[in-house]
């Protein structure tokens, strides 16, 4: 006699993303090269002809690696290896990853954009000349060839300071190490340490001007631009 029980539709296997299956290759080329904390990567050139894919592509695994400290890139030195993990733990933390970005833009979007109306209100002359000193290690970090991470950092820590709201402060040191990790993926991808900041100055345009309008509007538009990363596609 048959089963009357009605048969339960198989669920689909998601397919691995291209840069998980990379991830993966890359920890296990680590592990056949008997490579141990401290030691560095073959470059990038290299490494991307051995598992036969793009620089471009190899770079969002290497960002993916950087994000959860396996790996340390250093501008001028290459990527170093932090410690060795297993497949499974580097697989499962880049999938809580992903899933708390969302949360991270979230969070992002509410209280920068209301820091930057405040630092529009409030801003003195030595809060502006420290988003302008922000501005200048940014543009000279590009300029040098790197992706712009710390002026980045110290762009965004001075324009908090400039909202003179303690409270707020705090609340961004809370998610800074989350922030963090959006910064390193969107300013890995080509074009978006140059374009992060330009938006930085329009951003400090509206401070200078104490146009608090303007600045939330620019803040805004800053946040849905950096947040434009790929392991959220």
């Amino acid at each position: 006699m048959g089963s009357d029980a009605t048969p339960q539709p198989l669920s689909r296997v998601s397919k691995p993303r291209l840069y998980e299956q990379l991830v993966a290759q890359l920890l296990t080329y680590i592990e056949s090269a008997h490579l141990g904390p401290g030691d560095l990567l073959p470059a990038e050139r290299d490494l991307a002809e051995r598992l036969g894919v793009s620089r471009a592509t190899l770079a969002q695994a290497l960002v993916a690696l950087e994000v959860l400290g396996v790996i340390d890139v250093q501008h001028g030195t290459g990527a170093v290896l932090m410690y060795r993990p297993s497949i499974a733990t580097v697989i499962k933390g880049l999938q809580e990853h992903r899933n708390r970005l969302p949360e991270i833009v979230e969070a992002r979007s509410t209280l920068e954009v209301k820091l930057a109306e405040l630092a529009a209100q409030r801003r003195t002359d030595d809060d502006l000349a420290a988003i302008e000193n922000a501005l200048q290690a940014m543009t000279a970090e590009i300029a040098g060839g790197d992706r712009g991470a710390h002026g980045d950092e110290l762009f965004h820590q001075a324009v908090t300071a400039a909202a003179h709201s303690p409270v707020l402060a705090q609340l961004m040191t809370f998610i800074a190490e989350m922030i963090l990790e959006t910064r390193l993926e969107s300013l890995a991808q080509p074009g978006r340490p140059e374009q992060s900041l330009a938006s930085h100055r329009v951003i400090a345009d509206a401070i200078r001007a104490g146009d608090a309008a303007a600045a939330t509007t620019a803040m805004l538009s800053h946040i849905e631009l950096v947040s434009d990363v790929a392991l959220l596609k």
